[in-house]
């Protein structure tokens, strides 16, 4: 799918989300030089934090580039869709403005659950609003470690920010801003301050008359959301 996708020029995207990260003077592993010594908590209770921040990335495989979307909230399926819609006006549709359909490469687990209808309602309503089909191929349980974000754009994020403390979500921006390699990775951050709400239902009858197109090959794992009028 991958190999087609990018023969017919639509772009092939990896996703996934960082660990969530507390704000405040809080240790963290890593080295770096410093004027002074650098006074930090060794533990990071949470009581103790000004807020949380929680990158959630993208990574381009045919463009070699990075975006990631910081969120201050909670990591929710609809928090993940906004990030892919912010992914597509920000830098998808400037890079691929003929695409047809756009796959997602994805763990099963997570705000992008495979299980969870909620997750399908979101993207739908993401596909609808971009006029565009959204393919997902979510990777099997235990299977996560390879998908290309995971070794080809994360452990250079995590690189750029070591020893660093993270005590606002501009300094987040920053450092992850700054993210790159020799072979040419760059990174894109977005901040999305938005208040997502926990715990929410699928509509009631979305079950019964979802759009969602479901592959004959492993559908539990593949699916489409074709735009709808």
């Amino acid at each position: 799918m991958k190999q087609d996708y990018l023969d017919a020029g639509n772009p092939v995207i990896s996703m996934d989300t960082k660990k969530k990260e507390l704000l405040g003077t809080f240790y963290r592993n890593g080295s770096l030089y410093t004027q002074a010594a650098i006074q930090t908590n060794d533990h990071d209770f949470p009581s103790s934090a000004t807020g949380s921040v929680i990158p959630h990335g993208f990574y381009d495989l045919k463009r070699n580039t990075g975006y990631i979307t910081l969120g201050t909230s909670h990591d929710t399926s609809e928090f993940a869709c906004d990030s892919l819609f912010q992914w597509w006006v920000n830098e998808g549709i400037i890079h691929y403005p003929k695409a047809k359909s756009l796959l997602i490469l994805c763990d099963g687990g997570g705000s992008n659950s495979s299980r969870h209808y909620i997750f399908k309602e979101d993207l739908q309503k993401t596909a609808n609003a971009l006029g565009l089909e959204i393919r997902i191929a979510h990777y099997p349980p235990y299977t996560s470690k390879y998908n290309p974000i995971e070794h080809r754009f994360f452990p250079h994020v995590t690189r750029a920010c070591e020893g660093v403390v993270f005590d606002s979500v501009e300094t987040v921006n920053t450092l992850i801003s700054r993210t790159s390699t020799s072979k040419g990775l760059t990174t894109i951050v977005h901040i999305l301050d938005k208040i997502y709400e926990t715990g929410r239902k699928y509509a009631a009858d979305f079950k019964e008359i979802m759009p969602i197109v479901f592959d004959t090959h492993l559908p539990k794992w593949n699916y489409r959301a074709i735009p709808q009028e």
